[in-house]
């Protein structure tokens, strides 16, 4: 069984999940071609749709998603990646996670310290 990328315009949903805390740790898209590249290398490759690409997660700053479980919902329109995540931050703003922003008491609050910054990574 694979996803569904007929459903979608050819891209899946992808929520990528710490395989240790379960701690959602982002969210991005596949295409075909970053599927097979996943189960293939054992890594998380995406699709990039601000950048029309291929996307190995990690390849510029050496944060890499190993890949420990994958999963697919009842649908198969949604993948789940259980990931040991590399350097210790998904986020490309320098986070654990890309989920950092939290609302309290209507505004929005910084919830995770900075692991990364991301001038000294991304030049």
């Amino acid at each position: 069984m694979k996803p569904d990328f007929a459903k979608c315009d050819g891209l899946v949903p992808t929520i990528v999940q710490d395989a240790a805390s379960l701690e959602v740790l982002m969210l991005a898209y596949m295409n075909e071609e970053a599927w097979e590249q996943t189960l293939a290398t054992r890594e998380a490759h995406f699709y990039s749709r601000s950048r029309k690409k291929l996307w190995h997660k990690g390849a510029t700053s050496g944060h890499v998603q190993k890949v420990r479980s994958i999963r697919i919902d009842c649908d198969a329109d949604t993948v789940l990646l259980l990931v040991e995540q590399v350097g210790g931050a998904a986020c490309h703003e320098g986070y654990r996670s890309c989920f950092y922003r939290a609302m309290e008491n209507g505004a929005w609050t910084t919830c995770a310290p900075l692991m990364f910054d991301p001038k000294e990574v991304y030049p």
